[in-house]
């Protein structure tokens, strides 16, 4: 078994953590915490508990962790992949990030829109299809797998639907550039 933490060991694996790793305060929390119970805590009866959130803080101050980078980058990232801005928040409450930080990450409404057609394009659906014949409609078993797959990764039914049942590729790319009042 590990030898148990003390202080200047945790703060030796809090910023070798932060070093290694995109981390959110809340991440880095849970990382120290797990250790805490995976390896124990040095001292006697009488030693204070760890202090894991002064450690935290300490990071957060030196600029090592910020939550505010984090969810900008980590949003910003999962939107280049294709996902939605469901599957951001949850990602970034996952991470322990604030509300507010995980509303600005969600991204505009126009990169949530070419967050869906990226995806769309990636996984060949609606008239991205490989097998899609111009204006021809999906059969209704792959559309529902189509609009399944968008669903789950984040974007709204009412966006899924408009790149599924896009009758072009120029439709679902004209699509991302209006406005949306909703």
């Amino acid at each position: 078994m590990p030898n148990p933490l003390d202080p200047a060991k945790l703060n030796e694996l809090a910023l070798f953590y932060a070093a290694r790793f995109a981390t959110s305060a809340g991440k880095l929390r849970t990382y120290l915490r797990r250790k805490v119970a995976l390896r124990g805590w040095a001292g006697d009866e009488d030693a204070p508990p760890p202090d894991i959130d002064g450690v935290v803080e300490r990071m957060v101050r030196a600029g090592y962790v910020d939550d505010e980078a984090f969810a900008r980058a980590r949003g910003s990232s999962l939107l280049r992949r294709g996902y939605g801005a469901r599957r951001i928040d949850e990602t970034l409450r996952a991470a322990d990030v604030d509300e507010d930080l995980r509303g600005s990450a969600r991204g505009s409404e126009r990169e949530r829109r070419e967050a869906a057609l990226t995806m769309a394009r990636k996984r060949g659906f609606g008239p991205f299809s490989r097998s899609a014949q111009p204006g021809q409609r999906l059969d209704p078993a792959a559309r529902e797998k189509q609009l399944s797959a968008m669903l789950r990764a984040g974007h709204p039914l009412a966006s899924a639907r408009e790149l599924v049942d896009a009758a072009t590729i120029t439709a679902a790319e004209n699509w991302v550039g209006e406005d949306d009042d909703e």
